[in-house]
């Protein structure tokens, strides 16, 4: 449990950066909490299953995309109303297929030296990944 004493739910979070340093935002679809709000792909890891598994399953469902590998950026937690969070984000720089969006959201290539995305809202957990990234330097 958490401060606020909610249950925590486990979330692999993939950020997708191509040979161009661009980073891949998805559109959050109606009928989801934050319907249009702008995300880092990913979703909620099932009972057992690893981060990268959860991620190459969540990234296969959403944007029809098998990942190779991956890299942890970093762990973070973030209370929504909705729910309590706890983020598993990861680099990804290598996969098969060409993203797209298969839940019928929208996507968008950002540039990772732009301090700001030119697509908005952004998902409040989604900034301090995006910080994480631009410090590393990738």
């Amino acid at each position: 449990m958490n401060e606020s004493n909610r249950p925590i739910t486990e979330v692999a979070a993939g950020i997708l950066l191509d040979a161009e340093g661009r980073y891949l935002l998805g559109q959050r679809p109606e009928g989801k909490p934050y319907a249009g709000y702008w995300e880092v792909p990913g979703g909620k890891i099932e009972s057992g299953e690893s981060v990268f598994a959860a991620l190459k399953r969540e990234l296969r469902e959403e944007l029809g995309i098998d990942i190779e590998s991956s890299e942890e950026l970093v762990v973070l937690e973030h209370d929504y109303p909705h729910a309590y969070v706890r983020l598993h984000v990861s680099i990804i720089r290598k996969w098969s297929g060409v993203p797209e969006g298969c839940e019928g959201q929208l996507l968008s290539w950002q540039i990772l030296g732009d301090a700001i995305p030119t697509v908005e809202p952004l998902l409040p957990a989604a900034w301090p990944m995006l910080e994480k990234l631009r410090l590393l330097k990738v």
